[in-house]
This record gives structure tokens, sequence and C-alpha cells, in this order.
């Protein structure tokens, strides 16, 4: 019988294998793993690229969110900021945020590794949750001037639609 240590060894080399067999990537890099489960569960393709969209449903380049925490909420930071508040907000509508016609927003149980909860809302309504508390933080302060911001579970319950 194999101990936790062999066992663990074993199915971490399994699934980069699979990983790597597919081209989705390395599952073990910041949420990949957590994007190739929802895109997977969703019938969607997963993006072979790190940078850029998360996934492509049926309706072209989507981008994915997720959570262990005990409410779902999504997460957009790192974004960099731009000369002016006006190139900004065009930066956000054209490569970041609205760029993308769905976000997908999923709660996955940090014990059995399941997918709890998911919604999804459109690139419009993410943008128009997320533009006010941006405009509050620009144009970024200290080290690291880059523009963070959460979508709560309030607002993807309010505006989302459950898809599991």
């Amino acid at each position: 019988m194999k101990n936790a240590s062999q066992q663990y060894k074993e199915l971490y080399e399994e699934i980069c294998q699979l990983c790597a067999s597919e081209e989705w990537g390395d599952p073990f890099s910041y949420a990949r793993g957590k994007e190739i489960y929802m895109a997977n569960a969703f019938k969607h393709q997963i993006w072979k690229e790190y940078s850029g969209p998360d996934g492509v449903d049926e309706d072209g380049e989507c981008e994915y969110k997720s959570t262990t925490q005990v409410r779902i909420q999504g997460t957009y930071n790192g974004i960099s900021v731009k000369p002016t508040w006006d190139e900004q907000v065009a930066y956000l509508c054209d490569q970041k945020i609205a760029k993308y016609k769905h976000h997908y927003f999923g709660r996955f149980n940090k014990d059995t590794g399941t997918l709890e909860e998911a919604y999804v809302l459109t690139g419009e309504q993410v943008l128009d949750i997320l533009i006010p508390k941006l405009k509050k933080q620009y144009p970024g302060k200290g080290a690291d001037p880059r523009l963070g911001a959460n979508v709560s579970m309030t607002e993807i319950k309010k505006y989302g639609k459950k898809i599991i």
C-alpha cells in the first residue's frame, strides 16, 4: 500500500503529464489548474497560452476567476496603469476586461477540490463593477503601482447568472 507521499508524487506527475499531452500548460502555475477544471466543466476550449484569455466559450474568448474562500468572489490584480484616466478606461474596455464577453466565477471546495458554485457575468457588467473601485486607486502608488479590485459575492449574485 502506498503512503500519502508516494501517492501525491504519482498523482502530481500524472496530472503534469496529462496537461502536457493536452497542451494545457502547467496546472500548478497560479490558478491554471482551476482554469482547466472550469473550462472542462463548462465544455469550453482551454486557452493554451498563459497571457490573454483563459478559455473560449460559445461566444469567444473568456476569463475565469476562482476562489477557495467560503464566499465566491473574483480578484482582478496587477492591472497596468496608463498615463491618463481616459487611456486607463480605454485599456480596460478594449484590452483587459470588456474585451471578453463572459467572465466566469467559480468557488472551489478547498478540501475536496470540487467546483461548488459558478456564475457568469458579461465583461460589461464586470467593467461597471470595477471602474469605480479602480478609479479610487488611480494612478497607483508605492513600489507596485498596478491597480487591483475584487468583484464581491454580493455583486456576482446580483448581476450574474448561476450556472452551478
